[in-house]
């Protein structure tokens, strides 16, 4: 099951490539990739981009504002906490993988409606701020995420040994932890880790919401 679980992570991770490459291609040469867009409109071809990038758009906003704000919150509260650390171990990297395909269709779909040559600066500001989110996701899929699981293990294994860690909050590892050096050592790396990653989630959910302001100005209600 975990080689099976594995190879499609691999997958995954190969497709994603392969999107963040093509969003890549269309910021930088979208006659290129999809050819000149005829008209004003662009046709077809320009609802597509807007109904693809809409979707991507939406999906990464609802997930992360599910999982930071409103999931994880719950989920901490109320699931002792070794549970709960191996669940969101298996949940992030899914997650971080979801949102960073959306951001990088969003980008893709973005750049192709408002190519940088002839994009305001307003619309350059916007290409910036997908950009971000997409780097900012990036770096906790391939980076932050691994690292944060990794320490997980190591605590959870120290907190074994010390017969904690299936109650739910954090009282009795702090209590633990303060006539504990080995714990107190592992808190501070996993604290630093884990606080890395949460900046990066908070910036790239920043980044959606400075665009989801540029989107709601471009409504007619």
């Amino acid at each position: 099951m975990s080689h099976r679980r594995e190879r499609a992570m691999g997958w995954a991770t190969r497709f994603l490539a392969a999107v963040c490459f093509f969003a890549a291609g269309v910021v930088f040469a979208p006659d290129v990739l999809l050819g000149a867009r005829s008209g004003s409109g662009g046709g077809g071809a320009a609802t597509a981009a807007k109904v693809a990038h809409l979707l991507c758009f939406a999906t990464s906003w609802g997930a992360a504002l599910w999982a930071t704000f409103i999931g994880g919150i719950i989920m901490f509260k109320n699931l002792p906490r070794h549970q709960f650390g191996n669940l969101q171990g298996k949940m992030f990297p899914a997650y971080f993988m979801l949102i960073s395909a959306c951001a990088a269709v969003s980008v893709a779909a973005f750049a192709y409606l408002h190519p940088w040559k002839t994009a305001s600066t307003v619309e350059r500001y916007q290409l910036g701020f997908l950009l971000a989110a997409l780097g900012f996701d990036l770096s906790n899929l391939l980076v932050f995420t691994p690292m944060t699981i990794e320490m997980m293990k190591k605590r959870h294994k120290i907190e074994r040994d010390l017969s904690i860690g299936e109650e739910v909050g954090w009282s009795k590892n702090v209590q633990v932890a303060k006539n504990n050096p080995t714990l107190a050592t592992i808190n501070k790396k996993f604290g630093m880790i884990h606080g890395l990653s949460s900046l990066a989630n908070i910036m790239a959910f920043g980044s959606l919401a400075m665009h989801s302001w540029y989107l709601a100005s471009k409504l007619e209600m």
